[in-house]
């Protein structure tokens, strides 16, 4: 069992050299089809299912989609505040303690689904009506010690999606459900 490839279904994120149009709208229809494409996968496991866990010491199938709508929130505000303040320090979190709160650990997926559905639709008009000038816009990750700037967080997200969406079907497909 290579543990590297269940952490990583897609691999990790590799920013482009040349960021072009091209690539930055696929990556924001990665982002505005996540929601359907994760409850197309999501939406007849039962609980037993959605407790599995996609690889030894990892998170349930429940937890990652709980994971996924505490991120994203996150992501959106992060987006918010690049696009609204000059370099923003950003606030990290430490997503691996959220996941194992009771709203994540326990709570069907159901609000956590509206909550990204609702995320991503608001997440999609603003990513659609950035100017070119929005796309260098920064924010600083004190966790990194790094500045991102928006184009290539759009893309970090875009992964994000299809590597959470990765762990779910290929849990899926390691254990034959449908």
């Amino acid at each position: 069992m290579d543990i590297e490839k269940l952490k990583f279904p897609i691999g990790k994120f590799e920013k482009p050299t040349v960021l072009t149009k091209g690539i930055l709208n696929k990556w924001i229809s990665d982002i505005s089809t996540f929601p359907k494409r994760l409850l197309n996968e999501v939406v007849n496991l039962t609980d037993e299912q959605l407790d599995t866990q996609y690889r030894p010491n990892g998170w349930t199938i429940r937890q990652v989609v709980h994971h996924c709508a505490d991120s994203h929130m996150n992501s959106l505000t992060r987006l918010k505040l690049a696009l609204t303040e000059s370099q923003p320090t950003i606030k990290p979190y430490f997503e691996e303690r959220w996941a194992e709160l009771a709203d994540s650990k326990n709570l069907p997926i159901e609000p956590s689904l509206k909550m990204i559905e609702g995320i991503h639709e608001r997440w999609t008009v603003l990513l659609n009506n950035l100017s070119e000038s929005d796309y260098s816009k920064i924010f600083i990750h004190p966790e990194h010690g790094k500045e991102f700037r928006i184009d290539e967080n759009i893309g970090i997200y875009a992964w994000h999606c299809n590597h959470h969406l990765a762990h779910i079907t290929e849990t899926k497909k390691s254990n034959n459900w449908k």
